[in-house]
Order: C-alpha cells, then structure tokens, then sequence
C-alpha cells in the first residue's frame, strides 16, 4: 500500500485517571495531530490488578473515555503477566506485532504511541513491540522534571518525538530524555482545567464538610519503602497537629487509594484529641476534584503531585511536611522520588512554620528560571552522571556557588565525593580527585579487593 494511502492509529497507553485527564487535555488543545483511530490503552499496575478496580472503573472516565475510538484493555492482553514486570523476548517481537495487528484490527496502520515512563514496562514494552512507531511521552507528575532513571536505548530514545506536561512549576524544564534533545512541549492549564471540570466531585463524605476545611493529602509512602507504616501514620498525625495549629477545624483526609484503611486511624485520633473534626475521603476520586468543589483553605502533604496542582492550577495555599526526613533517608540516590521531594521542598513552606505558610505565594517562572533551574540541574546529574554527562560544567558551577546548609540536603557528601564534584571532600583536600597517584592507588585497592578469595 503507497504510504500516502496509509491510515494512521493513535495508541494512548495510560495508567492513571490523572494521566487520563492530561491526554485528554492534550487532545482539546490539538496537541496530537489528526488520526483516522485513537485507542485508550489501558493499564492495571496494582499488585493484585485481579481484584483491583482499574481506570475504566474510576469515577469521572466515562467522561474523558468520550476522546477515543476505542478502549482496550492491556492486563487482559498479555494475562497473566503483569504490566510492570513483562517485557516481550526480542525474538518474539514479530509475532506479538502481528498479534496485536490483528487482534486490534491496525491491519498495515502507521501506529504512533503515546505512553508515560518510556524507561519501564508497560511503556517499554509496547514500544518494543511496535518498533517503527513514533513515540510521544507525556508526564504524569512530577517526575519528567528529574532525568532519564537510566541509559536508554538510543534505538528507542530516538524516537521520541517530545516530552509533554503541565506547567506544574511555571518556568522550570524537564530533564527527562534531554540527552536525546527531546523537546518539552506544554499542556495548556486552561486546557487541563476544563477537563478537570468535567469530572464528578461527589462523594457521600463530603456531604456534611464544612467551607474551606485544610485538606491532608497521603501518599502510601510505605508500600514505595520511604517510611514504614508507624511512620508514615506518624506523618498523617504531624499533618493533623500542623493545620491544627494554624487554626483549622475542619480537616479533611485524603488517603492514597491503594493504602489500607488503617492509615488513617492516627489522623483521626489525633484531631478528636485535638477537638478538630476529619472527615476521611474513601472515595476515589481525584484530589482536583476536591480543590474545585470545597476551595480548601490549605493543602498539606508530603511530595505529592497533588500540592503542585494545588498552588498552581488552583491558587490554593500549600505545606509541606515530612520532606526533609523523606531525603535524608532516600536510597539508592538515584530514586527517582528524590526529584518531586526536592522540588516540593524547595518551592513550598513548612506546615510548621506559621508566618512562612502565611506570606508565601507561588513562584512566577523569572523566580522559577533563577533559583530552581541550577539545583535541579545539579540534582539530576548527580543521580544520573552518565545519562547528563554534558551537564556536568553546569552541575559544578552550581554547587561551588550555591552549596550551603539550606541546599546541601539535597546531596549525600559521599555521592558529591564520589562523582568528584564540589562540596564531596574539604576545601584544602580538593585536589585529591584530581591528582593521577590517588587514582591509580583507588584503582589498585579495588583489583586487590576483587582479587582478595571469598
């Protein structure tokens, strides 16, 4: 078939109702070009997905499901395999791409995919699958804005065509696939605002809340290995304590839809000792759902997502809490957390700090361009040093400038020493990295200890 008579198919893979609404807005926006078929792609990365609702179940799709042709399900594709860990053996790409050709109905389509966390199955894999589509990645938070979790493929990196997303921190770039000088590409705020408006706010629990209560949003950090349960019910307690001493009554609990009830049982003990009133938010529904229904009077959490929005999209004031221990603890240094809790620390108030929380006000992108670009330049070169190696000079001049008592949270002094970057060892000690005799002492010791019997 001549490739101008070609019909070309639209693959939307997505995980989350957020990320649903952030394709759908690019769509509004015009975003994508013209298809003659889009497909929702959808995936279940719940650890028992069997018995796990999935976006199609989530309250509010069947409003975003309108922008597709079609919606299939990706689970029921490859089961019993699950979507966070298959991968397809290279020698059975054709087959699967044959397979999916047919069972899809994409005949000799041009196929362009548009997927989130291109690094990692689900993304991955499907991208394998189809290895002359186009790729498009779009972000689902604020992870695009830290770097590449690893070496990618060049043949894969290559076809990226952009990075799309919101405008969640005005003026700051993401990192993400900038070593393929992939280009970010903005979703619109007015755009995401109206197909958030779009959503149903109900929730039986809301029915008796009270106007503007302090809205506390959790995050199941346990389940990711950031805190243990006790702590993290600890955080929810700290959160309480903190709004409640800013003078808030009426609070209001959003748990992480995956956590057990239990996680909320500390929150509510500790504002009835308080005499505060919680009410725990149990249905599935966005947190901008609720910024757009009950105008809360604060937000506060730990590194969501969610406090991003809410100053941003919304003009809600936020706190956080919790950032600091969350980094101090944070393993390996490549987590790819340590970008969102670097970010909401930097930008936002302590909920501990009354007169911070009191005169702050989001940063405009002047601000933004000034302060924030250098450290999370520097951030993310020293999590991923050989993925943003061009970065270096940049990283370096940063630190030799800006590293002091307030910034260094951000870095471990062992990775600075490591990657031999200012700030790793003192001052008068700084020509150690440098020197050729302590390399090839370092060099020495390690075939020694490779050496040394077991």
């Amino acid at each position: 078939m001549p490739a101008a008579a070609l019909r070309t198919t639209q693959v939307f893979l997505a995980s989350t109702l957020y990320g649903t609404v952030t394709l759908a807005a690019g769509i509004d926006a015009g975003s994508f070009p013209a298809a003659d078929r889009r497909i929702l792609l959808t995936s279940n990365h719940a650890l028992t997905a069997e018995v796990s609702p999935g976006l199609a179940d989530m309250p509010g799709f069947a409003a975003l499901r309108a922008r597709f042709d079609e919606v299939l399900d990706w689970n029921a594709v490859i089961a019993p395999q699950h979507p966070g860990t298959w991968a397809p053996r290279p020698e059975d790409v054709p087959l699967w791409e044959r397979q999916l050709r047919s069972a899809w109905g994409l005949g000799e389509d041009r196929v362009e995919l548009i997927v989130e966390s291109v690094q990692v199955p689900p993304a991955r894999s499907l991208c394998q699958i189809f290895p002359g589509a186009a790729v498009d990645v779009y972000a689902d938070g604020l992870m695009s804005y830290g770097p590449t979790r690893f070496r990618l493929d060049p043949q894969l990196g290559m076809r990226v065509r952009r990075v799309l997303h919101l405008d969640l921190v005005p003026g700051l770039d993401p990192l993400l696939l900038t070593e393929f000088d992939v280009r970010p590409e903005l979703v619109t705020a007015s755009e995401v605002l109206k197909v958030l408006g779009e959503l149903p706010a109900d929730a039986p629990e809301l029915d008796g809340v009270g106007e503007a209560p302090a809205l506390l949003l959790g995050q199941y950090l346990s389940a990711l290995g950031l805190l243990s349960a006790r702590e993290e019910e600890d955080l929810h307690g700290e959160m309480v304590r903190g709004a409640h001493a800013l003078g808030h009554r009426e609070l209001l609990f959003k748990p992480h839809p995956s956590a057990p009830a239990a996680y909320s049982r500390r929150a509510e003990a500790e504002a009835e000792r308080l005499g505060a009133r919680l009410t725990v938010v149990r249905t599935p529904v966005l947190a901008e759902t609720l910024y757009r229904r009950l105008r809360p009077a604060l937000v506060v959490g730990c590194f969501s997502t969610g406090l991003l929005t809410a100053a941003t999209l919304y003009g809600l004031p936020v706190a956080r809490t919790g950032t600091e221990a969350v980094l101090a603890r944070l393993a390996p240094y490549q987590n790819s957390n340590r970008i969102p809790l670097t970010l909401v620390d930097a930008l936002l108030p302590p909920l501990a700090d009354a007169e911070a929380v009191a005169r702050w006000s989001p940063p405009g992108p002047d601000r933004v361009a000034a302060g924030l670009t250098g450290l999370l330049t520097a951030v993310g070169f020293t999590m991923q040093p050989q993925v943003l190696a061009a970065r270096r000079p940049e990283a370096e001049a940063w630190l030799a400038r800006h590293l002091d008592e307030r910034t260094r949270r951000y870095f471990t002094r062992r990775r600075l020493a490591s990657l031999g970057l200012p700030g790793g060892i003192p001052a008068r000690l700084s020509f150690l990295p440098h020197s050729p005799a302590v390399r090839r002492a370092v060099r020495r010791l390690r075939r020694l200890r490779t050496a040394r019997p077991r």
